[in-house]
């Protein structure tokens, strides 16, 4: 016995074949729901609490004490935080010259923008003058 198609197909469409409902052309099969702030939000912070998890566990398996020599410092630290305050440190040694450098480029950028606003601040345009010579000089061709 084969199925029949439905009665909201249209015969002949492979919907009819597949016994589906004729769905207008741009409407999706499902309900589509879009992304917000607060959801990332949301799954950045299980994210998060995952690894703080994850590095606590760590710290807790590596507890025992080693000796840490730095410039002339010394004093004793658990394995995991000796660690992980090194591994802090290294971020660290990235993130401070990388944020100079985009504040650097950021100055470049808005110097840029303001010599390009004087320049077209100061460069008539050829709708607004009645000089014929002035649309010639400018033009190469």
């Amino acid at each position: 016995m084969t199925p029949e198609p439905a009665r909201d197909a249209q015969p002949g469409t492979a919907a009819a074949a597949a016994g589906q409902p004729h769905r207008p052309a741009g409407t999706p099969s499902h309900h589509a729901v879009k992304r917000t702030r607060l959801g990332t939000i949301w799954v950045a912070a299980g994210l998060f609490a995952v690894i703080l998890l994850l590095l606590l566990v760590f710290i807790l398996e590596n507890g025992q004490r080693v000796s840490i020599g730095y410039f002339g410092a010394h004093g004793h630290l658990p394995l995991g935080v000796a660690l992980l305050l090194a591994a802090v440190l290294g971020t660290l040694l990235v993130v401070i010259p990388g944020t100079g450098r985009v504040i650097q480029l950021r100055i470049t950028a808005r110097r840029h923008r303001r010599i390009d606003t004087r320049n077209a601040a100061a460069v008539p345009s050829p709708d607004t003058t009645g000089d014929p010579s002035a649309i010639s000089s400018r033009d190469p061709s």
